[in-house]
């Protein structure tokens, strides 16, 4: 392969914006509908309708179990998998916020839309006081932007690309689009060669909530930014655009800057979630609102053309770059769903005490009543 990275974006701007500026959808969360049930073993009490409801979602299924320790069994190595489905997303409140009962109500749902399908449901329930409270719609991991896209398998254990399968069969990395070269095919988190952006849109219903909406997103740098998108006070649906103040359209006043062309490797951007700022001068208690996805227009940090050497078939260094961070992504991803597949596996499945009567003592209790009374 010849084809690699070689131009900066300074050196885009010159041949001409306008043609080279990209619109992608980030992430569409009609996409994210659990369609594969991945349960721990069925416990005592436990009824086997629960066991069959759908709760993953097969294209972001991801497998932590290589970052589980020995005490694991292999049974439980083989459940130890998550994704992006919806009911799987959490919302994380800030300390003002955070109460027993908050944490315990606020969540994120499956929505059916007439308009959409699936959407993302959220109800994050906020103190009455009057002080400020903010609260995070996150996902159950952070989008790994270096693992690898592959296949599932039978049994649902995604496999890797085969040797000399290339980009046709599909995306490089597991969160890119199914179709990386198609502008209309939906990522999952992650979009690959962005330079500046341009704009960010989110399409959600608003339901007269007085609160404030952000994006958060990261780059290659791990800087998490917060984009503020507007207020949801208005009813329906609606696209809410934020707009780079700085974004400098005309060329010519432009910084040009010049980097290397090897071996900087391919600045991305990934999703991070959402964010609900209530102040404290709103009304407060339980807020409910709905996302469809999340939009970006962006110029692209690199030109893809035909170099006469394959730099990095003979160095490599890109490469084991993004195996060092793939690894170093998968360690906090692991430990993080280890630690709750461990405290899900201590609840108690229990709704209801054991009757300490039986129900033949009960009778014989009855019947000793009935005979005392008719004597």
């Amino acid at each position: 392969m010849k084809k690699t990275l070689v131009l900066s974006a300074a050196l885009m701007t010159i041949v001409g914006l306008s043609s080279f500026a990209e619109e992608r959808t980030l992430i569409d969360f009609s996409t994210l509908k659990a369609d594969v049930a991945v349960y721990p073993p069925k416990q005592e009490g436990q009824e086997s309708s629960d066991q069959e409801k759908p709760n993953q979602n097969s294209r972001t299924l991801m497998d932590y179990r290589k970052a589980a320790g020995a005490s694991v069994s292999s049974d439980q190595k083989e459940l130890m998998r998550s994704s992006l489905a919806l009911g799987e997303w959490e919302v994380v409140l800030n300390s003002s916020a955070r109460t027993v009962s908050s944490l315990a109500q606020s969540q994120v749902k499956e929505a059916p839309s007439k308009s959409f399908d699936t959407v993302m449901g959220v109800r994050v329930v906020f103190p009455t006081g009057a002080y400020n409270a903010n609260a995070k719609i996150v996902p159950p991991f952070s989008i790994p932007a270096y693992e690898p896209y592959g296949e599932l398998d039978e049994n649902g254990v995604r496999q890797p690309k085969k040797e000399g399968e290339g980009e046709a069969s599909g995306p490089k990395w597991q969160f890119e689009s199914d179709n990386p070269s198609d502008k209309a095919s939906p990522a999952f988190g992650l979009v690959k060669n962005v330079g500046t952006i341009k704009k960010v849109a989110v399409t959600t219903m608003g339901m007269n909530f007085p609160h404030a909406l952000y994006v958060l997103l990261s780059d290659n740098d791990n800087v998490t930014r917060r984009y503020f998108m507007g207020y949801l006070g208005f009813d329906g649906w609606k696209t809410l655009e934020w707009n780079n103040p700085e974004y400098i359209s005309e060329v010519r006043t432009r910084e040009i800057r010049v980097f290397p062309i090897y071996p900087r490797g391919e600045p991305f951007v990934k999703f991070e979630g959402f964010q609900i700022a209530r102040d404290a001068a709103h009304i407060g208690d339980d807020f409910i609102g709905y996302f469809k996805d999340v939009k970006i227009i962006y110029d692209k940090a690199n030109l893809e053309t035909e170099r006469d050497i394959a730099d990095e078939d003979v160095w490599g260094i890109i490469g084991r770059k993004e195996n060092a961070r793939q690894a170093g992504e998968m360690a906090r991803f692991g430990n993080k769903q280890v630690n709750r597949y461990i405290e899900r596996q201590k609840m108690a499945v229990e709704e209801d005490f054991t009757p300490t009567v039986t129900d033949s003592n009960s009778a014989a209790q009855s019947n000793g009543g009935q005979a005392a009374n008719a004597k």
